[in-house]
């Protein structure tokens, strides 16, 4: 599942509510305990390290489809509650946002003491991929935020964010164990940043005669950029338009929730009595599951999940972010005790989705079909990061605030 590259992300207006901390907490909490249950810690680690995989895991939670507040809120939130269960889990999230971020040596001190791990290779390791994602990559993003994500067999992740003021945008950096052959050629599995802009990554496999000539680059500017493997950039905008998501992989699932395509599988029975909406939010949540690497190149579309927190594609519906909690926790807890029941459900879920893909049509009202959503939280108390939707004002609001920081499009 590894991606190399770089991704955009633009800064965005309006902090996460109060309404819906800790059901982001709950809900990745849930999901990350079902990939473990499923395929173990270590593919935990390396989804984590799928730049495009992160931002559909952070839309799925209720976050913003493209905002570079994902990286602080989905590791903060995990943070608070997958560390309390590490010992059971395997898994541990280090460091932080901010000064935070300079405890993450000390951290992992402590949990190789605990796991007879070499802590010294592993903070090392820790160090050397901030000062790279700091220094070694010459992009004009300041690092402010750095995680270390480590498993009690000393497998590793490293995330880390700059900002960019002058752009308004921001760039994280992934980095994977296993995938690291060199400190000082190629190492990240990715790089999320802004395709638009000249990056000198002196630790590209291509910049091998950059560093051989470092001396005379102290005295000269380097005449070659070097650019990161891969691009994925998201757009200075809210809004999700058809350009953004997958039309047909989209469209089966609508068709799952809303037409009642799981009526006739046997083996999802136990689905049968939920609401189309949570439906299809636990859909979306069991792709991001059990979902392959091929599935994320289209973050957007997991915002359709339970919507989003800047009211895009639309408001929060916390009924159906409630219901999927439940019932991702439940699958959990009782996976737990043996019972495989709920959890196959939700693998299986994923799997009719994809047929449907194949057999059905694209979904080709995008635009009615978020209109149909406003309507509804305007009328079933849907929220936003300005608290409860209001008829005739909010998407109004956020419409313009959406006009003034990116203009018109």
């Amino acid at each position: 599942m590894i991606n190399s590259g770089t991704m955009g992300m633009p800064l965005h207006f309006g902090k996460v509510p109060s309404f819906l901390t800790d059901r982001m907490g709950m809900m990745g909490d849930a999901v990350i305990e079902s990939v473990v249950d499923n395929y173990g810690t270590s593919e935990v680690l390396t989804r984590m390290s799928d730049p495009n995989w992160f931002q559909a895991f952070g839309a799925v939670m209720g976050m913003h489809w493209n905002s570079s507040g994902v990286t602080a809120t989905v590791l903060g939130s995990l943070k608070k509650r997958i560390n309390p269960k590490a010992k059971d889990l395997g898994l541990y999230i280090l460091g932080g946002k901010g000064k935070y971020s300079w405890y993450a040596p000390k951290q992992i001190e402590r949990v190789s003491n605990a796991h007879n791990l070499d802590g010294e290779s592993l903070s090392k390791s820790c160090t050397l991929t901030r000062k790279i994602d700091n220094g070694a990559v010459q992009d004009g993003f300041n690092l402010y935020q750095h995680y270390f994500l480590l498993s009690d067999t000393g497998e590793w992740a490293s995330i880390s964010q700059g900002m960019n003021p002058r752009t308004r945008r921001a760039r994280r950096y992934h980095w994977h164990a296993p995938t690291v052959k060199s400190f000082v050629e190629d190492p990240h599995s990715a790089i999320v940043g802004c395709e638009d802009q000249s990056v000198l990554n002196l630790v590209d496999s291509r910049a091998d005669m950059l560093r051989k000539n470092m001396v005379s680059l102290v005295r000269e500017a380097p005449n070659e950029i070097v650019k990161a493997v891969k691009h994925v950039s998201l757009p200075n905008r809210h809004d999700v338009k058809k350009e953004d998501v997958s039309l047909a992989r989209l469209g089966s699932i609508l068709d799952l929730a809303y037409n009642r395509g799981i009526e006739k599988f046997e083996d999802l029975v136990m689905l049968k009595g939920v609401g189309p909406r949570t439906l299809k939010a636990v859909a979306l949540a069991s792709e991001v599951i059990h979902g392959d690497a091929t599935r994320f190149k289209d973050p957007a579309r997991f915002a359709f999940a339970v919507g989003g927190k800047d009211g895009m594609p639309h408001p929060i519906d916390t009924k159906a972010l409630d219901e999927t909690i439940e019932m991702l926790q439940t699958s959990v807890d009782k996976a737990k005790l043996g019972d495989k029941e709920k959890s196959n459900a939700l693998r299986r879920l994923h799997q009719v989705s994809v047929a449907g893909e194949v057999k059905g049509t694209p979904l080709d009202f995008l635009h009615d079909f978020i209109d149909s959503e406003w309507k509804h939280a305007e009328r079933n108390g849907g929220k936003t990061f300005l608290g409860k939707v209001v008829k005739g004002v909010t998407r109004q609001i956020i419409g313009q605030a959406n006009g003034m920081l990116y203009g018109k499009r």
